[in-house]
């Protein structure tokens, strides 16, 4: 088991490596814009899970998915060039469903402000259902009030 520090230190190693090399690395025209987000290494380094994005639309995220992991052996061994570390890890891609998870977040806070502003629009025509100050003053005090609250 490795120190989790250089694990780390390993993982964004690897971050760097597959995202500056990329386009060197795979020269398909179909492969979209891919941005690497996030790689996890495992603590004895012999699997990295390397996250991507794809900017575009279903079609091209499915294209630029199947290009990945068909270079997934050129990919390892040009992290393992760049490492130069005893064993080469084994790189599984993953779409990143970061991107989806965020404007999900974003549409429920939308919907939430504007419940929001409803409720402070009802809130602003609204007057109390009983007298405007409910609560009692020293000038109401009388004799309807119990003996121990008079003083």
């Amino acid at each position: 088991m490795a120190d989790p520090a250089r694990a780390r230190k390993i993982a964004d190693r690897i971050k760097e490596v597959i995202a500056a090399n990329l386009h060197q690395v795979i020269k398909d025209p179909d492969l979209g814009f891919v941005t690497i987000t996030d790689v996890r290494v495992t603590g004895d380094l012999q699997h990295a899970s390397v996250f991507y994005t794809v900017f575009g639309d279903d079609a091209q995220r499915e294209r630029s998915m199947e290009i990945m992991r068909a270079h997934r052996g050129k990919l390892r061994s040009l992290v393992g060039k760049q490492l130069g570390i005893r064993l080469t890890p084994t790189l599984d891609l993953f779409v990143d469903g970061l991107p989806e998870t965020a404007s999900q977040i974003e549409d429920l806070l939308a919907s939430a402000k504007e419940r929001d502003e409803e409720l402070a629009r009802a809130r602003s025509t609204a007057s109390p259902a009983g007298e405007a100050d409910p609560y009692r003053t020293k000038e109401d005090e009388g004799e309807d009030l119990p003996p121990s609250s008079r003083e």
